[in-house]
């Protein structure tokens, strides 16, 4: 009796090594979620800092214009560069999140299947020491490593999904800004 609750206890040191994975995956991603953050922080950062400045620029050539044309003219060519700029830092903030998530999905991709195939190894071992009457214990545990897993997959795909609509909004999005400074700068360049 004691020799197949040894056997069982046997693969403990697999478990810790599993767990010493996951903890290192964590702290990679951890790691990596926070450089994303730093640098969107820093973008912001030197966005304020920039607008900053630029404002008090433009508010001295907006009061300095001599007749409401010129107003207009240096308004058109303010609002202008603001979108150039404005498509600029979101350019750099998608550039920013897509490399951020391009990690995350490279890393939980591997690290699941890494997973799968240690927790597939582990429940091999397991249930070679399995006592005898548990085959319907272990045909259950199988298949619901099996539905976690193919639960994983629809989420992985639902997730890129998502993050590629996401993109594909913020490029609307940008277009669509881009496009309404133009035809303001042309009535405002017009008149």
């Amino acid at each position: 009796m004691f020799s197949s609750l040894t056997k069982q206890f046997a693969v403990a040191p697999q478990v810790q090594a599993q767990l010493d994975a996951q903890l290192a995956v964590f702290n990679a991603l951890a790691t990596k979620a926070l450089d994303g953050v730093s640098k969107v922080v820093e973008l912001n950062l030197n966005a304020a800092k920039a607008s900053t400045g630029e404002t008090v620029v433009s508010a001295k050539q907006l009061f300095s214009a001599k007749d409401p044309q010129e107003f207009f003219a240096l308004s058109a060519t303010q609002a202008q560069q603001n979108a150039e700029k404005l498509q600029s830092y979101g350019r750099h903030l998608a550039t920013i999140l897509s490399t951020t998530q391009a990690v995350f999905t490279n890393a939980a991709e591997t690290h699941i299947a890494d997973a799968h195939r240690n927790v597939t190894a582990l429940v091999d071992e397991v249930t070679k020491n399995a006592p005898a009457g548990s085959e319907n214990a272990v045909a259950m545990l199988k298949s619901a490593i099996g539905s976690a897993t193919a639960g994983y997959e629809q989420l992985s795909k639902t997730s890129k999904q998502a993050v590629e609509t996401i993109e594909a909004n913020l490029a609307n999005v940008q277009n669509q800004v881009t496009q309404a400074v133009e035809k303001v700068v042309a009535q405002t360049s017009k008149k």
